[in-house]
């Protein structure tokens, strides 16, 4: 089986713990059988696997995301760069020739396309898989998913079949509804739209060819800023004759608010946080090393992370957006292919941040043309590349690098530092990478 995932948007409706960087689908809040926490992209990638573990996976993302993929998930999943954000037909049109051209997965090959963010359980990935062997035996040319409405939500397009039928013909689609509407169209038997879908690979490159013109996937990568945005609904589904609706009555939640996020919480309280027997339907996340205690709360959330704490009615936390686009924030929290990083301080001239890399993992080899930088060691061991040369590194050692030297930094083990951004124009886009002898 191949998959494409599609991994996009900030999340910014789940702040403080999503942020420009960090969107929703990497923030650990599943609790798994050993006690530890999973995201959304990590569970659906073991789920995935666990149905079918030669399954190929893609991830449709941005650039931004790579770093957070390759340290959530390992090097085994294949990564589609989406150079902007065109909307979800151009995302599946160069994944798609990502999967044919990179990885030489064959036209008449079944891919299934679906978002990496829903809850769901094992009967979704079991529907999956009748998906893809439906486009498999190509009865038609397009296979959607229909979810089962459990009330009429403005929030979803809807799919209406000929038929009741576990896998009907398309009637018809219909856009985001009003709730008296969606009522009607329920009625009739309409399911939402899941934004999933199975197809031959050839058939979504056909159908990318015929609006965009373009070679391959390095002409399609090189020109992607030009290209229409469009949604995979306007530009295919819609149009398409020979489609049909694989129904689905399984759990399936979309986690897009804090609201409906809190409902797949298997515990109230994630990290140090205490509510008292007064407080009622209140859930917790804090990823500060500091204590949150709640006492006569209900209907409650509170998030609290290096980016900012909320406090909300659960409720009116579906309104968050406009707020925190209007805040002028620094991201003080990312992971990083390597590890991860979490700001301490910010003053006009330095940058404090302290650094944590996974054991046999290395930063980028780079150098800043407008900063200076110190590296203080606080825990675990490795090794320095500094212009060149390597030398060992242990807690308590101090490295200093000017501006314009080349360096970069190997964990042997788990290894923590602090590190001192020195500067009159400190900025994430000062960054020049270079290779080492040892990446050829």
């Amino acid at each position: 089986m191949h998959v494409i995932l599609l991994s996009g948007g900030s999340g910014k409706r789940l702040w403080p713990l999503s942020n420009d960087i960090r969107s929703k689908q990497f923030i650990k809040i599943f609790r798994k059988e050993d006690g530890s926490y999973e995201s959304m992209v990590q569970r659906m990638y073991r789920q995935i696997k666990a149905i079918d573990r030669d399954a190929t996976i893609t991830v449709a993302t941005s650039r931004s995301q790579i770093s957070q993929l390759r340290h959530q998930v390992g090097e085994e999943v294949g990564i589609s760069v989406e150079p902007c954000r065109r909307d979800t037909f151009p995302a599946i049109a160069i994944a798609t020739a990502y999967l044919h051209d990179v990885q030489g997965v064959a036209e008449e090959e079944p891919v299934v396309i679906c978002p990496v963010d829903p809850y769901v359980e094992t009967d979704y990935f079991e529907a999956l898989k009748k998906l893809s062997d439906l486009a498999a035996k190509g009865a038609v040319n397009l296979t959607v998913m229909g979810i089962e409405p459990t009330y009429p939500s403005e929030k979803y397009g809807y799919v209406i079949p000929t038929t009741k039928d576990p896998v009907a013909k398309v009637a018809t689609f219909r856009e985001k509804p009003n709730a008296e509407t969606a009522k009607q169209y329920i009625a009739q038997g309409a399911l939402w739209n899941a934004g999933v879908f199975a197809c031959k690979v050839g058939y979504v490159l056909e159908k990318a060819h015929e609006l965009i013109d373009f070679t391959d996937y390095d002409d399609l990568f090189a020109q992607y800023e030009t290209v229409q945005k469009i949604s995979f609904d306007y530009a295919v589904c819609e149009k398409e004759p020979e489609i049909q609706v694989l129904r689905f009555a399984g759990q399936w939640k979309d986690m897009g608010t804090w609201n409906t996020l809190t409902e797949a919480m298997e515990e109230s309280t994630i990290g140090k946080a205490t509510l008292n027997e007064t407080c009622e339907n209140t859930n917790v996340i804090n990823e500060l090393d500091i204590p949150i205690l709640g006492m006569g709360l209900k209907n409650m959330v509170i998030a609290a992370s290096p980016d900012g704490i909320l406090v909300s009615d659960k409720q009116q936390s579906s309104y968050i957006k406009p707020f925190v686009d209007a805040m002028d924030q620094q991201v003080m929290f990312a992971e990083k292919s390597w590890g991860s990083f979490q700001v301490l301080d910010v003053e006009n001239e330095s940058l404090t941040i302290l650094a944590t890399l996974s054991a046999g993992h290395r930063m980028n080899y780079h150098s800043h043309e407008h900063r200076d930088e110190v590296w203080n060691i606080i825990s675990g061991h490795g090794r320095v590349i500094i212009d060149g040369m390597e030398q060992q590194v242990k807690p308590g050692d101090v490295i200093t690098m000017q501006a314009g030297c080349r360096h970069t930094i190997i964990a042997d083990t788990m290894l923590r530092l602090i590190e001192v951004q020195l500067g009159k124009n400190i900025s994430v886009h000062d960054k020049i990478k270079y290779r080492l002898d040892s990446d050829t």
